[in-house]
């Protein structure tokens, strides 16, 4: 069933990029689902994605906006396993593979906001030209 969820996303109206959100150490099983999908539903954010930006500002005001309960100055992220943000702040030194990682079709994106031992996964594309497009272009 995961793999046909995935395939059904990958196949969304115009999408390039396949990206896995994995929000752990959330206080509440809540909190990891409503952290997870408004990264996930941010539109800021897909189109960081499409635009190959690891935004990391984009994902961290999504988490602020969604309701879960934790510390900004704790949060980590990575992307493909690769560390973006700790303890709320960027991390310099790997911007250049960062940005390279970005580039790829499938994007793991790790969100732990060290705050409990919940977790929750949720997978989503990116929003693309052609995906405006697409929707733009006919009536109901």
């Amino acid at each position: 069933m995961k793999e046909l969820s995935e395939m059904i996303v990958k196949d969304g109206e115009g999408a390039t990029k396949l990206i896995k959100i994995t929000v752990k150490n959330a206080r509440t099983d809540s909190d990891a689902k409503k952290a997870a999908m408004q990264v996930a539903n941010s539109c800021l954010v897909k189109t960081a994605f499409f635009g190959e930006d690891f935004n990391w500002g984009r994902i961290m005001g999504a988490l602020g906006s969604s309701g879960a309960s934790f510390d900004m100055n704790r949060v980590a992220l990575f992307f493909n396993n690769i560390a973006a943000v700790k303890n709320g702040q960027g991390i310099e030194k790997n911007i250049l593979r960062l940005k390279k990682t970005v580039k790829k079709s499938g994007i793991d994106l790790l969100i732990d906001l060290k705050n409990g031992k919940k977790s929750c996964c949720v997978t989503t594309c990116d929003l693309s030209y052609e995906y405006v497009r697409i929707n733009a272009d006919y009536t109901t």
